[in-house]
């Protein structure tokens, strides 16, 4: 967990938006049973990408503006933010790898 963040309504766009690395976000709640099998991918996601992709969590609960405000309707969701485009989404629980292929996370690998 150490390579992930928690973000707030505060923080969001210092965090998120204004970000010069691509973030992937997870929008999740701690009574979602789903969210609960979410974090473990996005840990590994979190190990794999460490320093070329930021990796943040956001409670919806403790922060609905933010959920509010990207139309997160439904959780988990997992949302995909490289800087100048819109966000992508994947909503619902998906293996490290499915989310690695839907939002193109190769290209941000770090190569030794």
């Amino acid at each position: 967990m150490s390579n992930v963040r928690e973000a707030t309504d505060a923080n969001f766009d210092e965090l998120v938006v204004k970000s010069e690395k691509p973030v992937i976000v997870d929008f999740w709640a701690a009574w979602c049973g789903p969210c609960r099998l979410v974090a473990p991918e996005i840990d590994k996601l979190a190990e794999k990408y460490a320093g070329s992709v930021e990796v943040v969590k956001v409670d919806v609960d403790a922060n609905p503006h933010t959920a509010m405000h990207y139309g997160i309707m439904s959780i988990p969701t997992v949302a995909f933010f490289a800087p100048g485009q819109p966000p992508r989404a994947a909503v619902g629980f998906r293996p490290a790898d499915q989310l690695e292929t839907a939002f193109g996370l190769e290209a941000y690998a770090q190569t030794a």
